[in-house]
């Protein structure tokens, strides 16, 4: 008999990133499920497109630079001001580029790190802090989906360090948080999927509208492996969930 599923309809998620991409996709799968989703974007107006059809009481769209603690929280409290709580954070803001240690300044690897991993570690900070710890109730807790990548398992090509390294870090941080996290109720888990036919890292190392493309995984794939996770009951948890397309060696 297969497990239940858990009914997100109600439940609040902040999803980063959420304007494009495995975040777009994965905010359209949280609505569809009948979420209320703070879809949290450098662009917000992006953001608000992502959610078109759904009703407006359902979805709050809101600005966040992930690399800023501030804004992380600023973002979290106005979702729990709308919202009146929050239930789960998607940490999927993210950025990359292809090439050697030394072929691009020093900004735009202080931006991979900042972004991917400090980022991640503001979201979750701000977002912790507002989950239910009543472990004894079903309902209570909460949920830290932190969207990863193979790059961090130890799969990452010689044209990616940097970005590499950041994914690794993101790894071992859910890790521990687990640990740590895990006696109030809280779940943490990673999703790290191979290569997604989105526009990252289009124009340093990758082309828009490459054939090659095609045989990546969809945002929807990894949007859909967020939501199960999301739907499972409390009493169990998933760690680690790593997928690659059928076209792509592992």
């Amino acid at each position: 008999m297969p497990a239940e599923r858990r009914d997100l309809t109600g439940s609040v998620v902040l999803v980063t990133g959420a304007g494009a991409g495995i975040g777009a996709a994965t905010a359209r799968q949280l609505l569809e499920a009948g979420a209320r989703v703070v879809l949290a974007d450098l662009d917000p107006g992006r953001a608000t497109l992502v959610a078109s059809g759904h009703p407006p009481e359902q979805f709050l769209a809101v600005r966040l630079d992930v690399r800023s603690p501030d804004a992380a929280r600023q973002a979290v409290a106005e979702a729990v001001h709308r919202f009146g709580r929050l239930d789960s954070v998607v940490c999927n803001a993210g950025i990359g580029v292809f090439g050697g240690i030394c072929d691009y300044p020093d900004d735009v690897l202080q931006a991979i790190v900042d972004t991917n991993l400090l980022g991640t570690v503001w979201a979750v900070r701000a977002a912790v802090q507002h989950f239910d710890d009543r472990a004894a109730d079903e309902d209570a807790g909460g949920d830290v989906v932190l969207v990863a990548s193979v790059a961090g398992l130890g799969t990452g090509g010689g044209d990616e360090a940097v970005y590499a390294a950041s994914k690794h870090g993101q790894v071992g941080l859910a890790t521990s948080l687990a640990r740590e996290l895990r006696e109030r109720g809280v779940r943490v888990s990673t999703i790290a999927p191979a290569a997604v036919n989105t526009g990252f890292a289009d124009g340093v190392g990758r082309t828009a509208g490459d054939p090659v493309k095609d045989g990546f995984l969809a945002p929807d794939d990894v949007a859909s492996a967020v939501v199960t996770v999301l739907q499972q009951p409390r009493r169990m948890r998933t760690a680690l969930w790593s997928m690659w397309s059928m076209a792509e060696q592992s």
